[in-house]
């Protein structure tokens, strides 16, 4: 009997994921609970189970207690506290495991819907995938195998919350793990990251191994990696940039599959201004914005994209003021435009300390700038409002063009004078059914 104890300690143990010791601690708990419930006036009362052989050893003030002469209430005691004690030792082991591996990718089965939550089904516990944390516009059936990435652990009283995400940008880091061997041996490194779930994503990578193509790598043999992440993405978009360590090629690069034309950088504003040509344009910018944005975070630098008679129009505006300003010769035009300031506004926003410090101006002829260069781009700003506001006048006042089925009417033409012993003219032939064409 107490070797059979043995073998049920050790399969629970195997089971809950807990300690063995710890079955037994709480098997000891709950024989005590029962004893002192049979002995509700005795205070002495002792429990040992042999780890070696099961024997329990229990007493009563000093006195050996034999367990079959506990009643069927305390045996209902035992079995309730050795219940919640192995709960609660269950919880605890549960916590601890997840906890060491939030940040993984662990996979499930969904069970039900909970509100707007999806609850998914780990074997041991159950895991929430909260409405905020699915692809928008994707749909899980119930019985269909989840993929997610534990996000967080919560222990309240009774439960272990368990937090998945399918949107979180280091899902898409650990999919690159999984489905790249290079990236889990660490000899590509994923340097950036930047998501908007659902629609597109950007990933800058490097290769520490200059015989490894880090783009290729990630891409596989006709787009086979990177086509087992887009399934599972649902068909978000995934761009794979290859990472560089001047901000210039890196902004160029994330810019992609846009062509840019010339880069400004302005560390003082952490600001590059982006020239790309006109039918590059559209294809920079993005849907909604979607490629700039995206290129933004990925390198950290606020982007500002111009076409070129954009550019060429900030820089003519700030050279002439420049111009302006007492004490300002050719030399602190080219060195201003150097810092990567490209427009009046620029300046404005730098201030002065940076032309003082950096351009190593007189405080006086550096105020005398700034004072200028806020003065015009007020004027500037206020051009731009005049324009937009005048395009959309025009928009909401050009005529309707008249409907396609509509004709306007011909003028009237005054009647000929009939002329008498005229010859009769022939019938003309009948009316075919191909509409022609009308000039005018």
């Amino acid at each position: 009997m107490n070797q059979e104890l043995l073998r049920i300690v050790d399969a629970l143990a195997r089971e809950k994921n807990i300690p063995r010791d710890v079955v037994l601690e709480d098997l000891e708990a709950a024989i005590l609970s029962a004893l002192r419930k049979s002995n509700p006036h005795t205070e002495d009362v002792t429990v040992v189970i042999d780890r070696q052989t099961g024997e329990i050893q229990a007493a009563v003030d000093g006195a050996p207690m034999d367990m079959h002469v506990l009643g069927r209430i305390a045996a209902q005691t035992a079995k309730q506290v050795i219940i919640q004690r192995i709960r609660e030792a269950e919880r605890g082991s549960i916590c601890e495991e997840y906890l060491e591996r939030r940040g993984e990718i662990i996979s499930g089965r969904a069970s039900r819907w909970e509100g707007g939550s999806l609850v998914v089904d780990l074997g041991r516990t159950e895991a929430f995938l909260p409405k905020s944390e699915q692809i928008p516009g994707e749909t899980h059936r119930i019985e269909e195998r989840v993929r997610a990435m534990i996000l967080d652990v919560r222990e309240s009283p009774g439960v272990v919350k368990i937090i998945l995400s399918r949107t979180h940008p280091d899902f898409i880091r650990r999919m690159f793990e999984l489905e790249v061997p290079e990236v889990a041996e660490g000899i590509i490194e994923i340097k950036a990251l930047a998501r908007e779930a659902g629609y597109r994503t950007k990933v800058a990578v490097n290769s520490l191994d200059p015989k490894v193509d880090a783009v290729g790598a990630c891409v596989g043999v006709r787009g086979s990696r990177i086509r087992n992440i887009v399934d599972e993405l649902g068909g978000e978009k995934i761009d794979i940039v290859r990472w560089n360590d001047s901000s210039k090629i890196l902004i160029a690069n994330s810019l992609k599959p846009a062509e840019v034309a010339e880069i400004a950088l302005c560390f003082e504003l952490s600001r590059g201004t982006v020239v790309v040509t006109d039918d590059q344009l559209s294809l920079a910018i993005g849907k909604r914005g979607q490629n700039v944005r995206l290129a933004a975070r990925l390198t950290g630098w606020d982007i500002d994209i111009l076409t070129p008679e954009e550019f060429n129009l900030g820089l003519d505006t700030l050279e002439k003021t420049l111009r302006t300003v007492e004490g300002v010769e050719s030399t602190v035009v080219d060195q201003v435009i150097a810092m990567g300031m490209v427009s009046v506004m620029d300046v404005e926003e730098v201030g002065v300390e940076p032309l003082t410090t950096e351009l190593k101006l007189a405080p006086e002829l550096a105020k005398r700038i700034v004072v200028r260069c806020t003065e015009e781009a007020r004027h500037v700003a206020e051009r731009q409002q005049a324009k937009a506001s005048q395009k959309a006048a025009a928009l909401t006042e050009e005529p309707e063009a008249p409907a396609a089925h509509e004709v306007p009417d011909a003028p009237a033409q005054p009647e000929a004078p009939a002329q008498p012993d005229a010859p009769q003219a022939p019938e003309p032939p009948a009316a075919s059914d191909e509409p022609t064409e009308s000039n005018g």
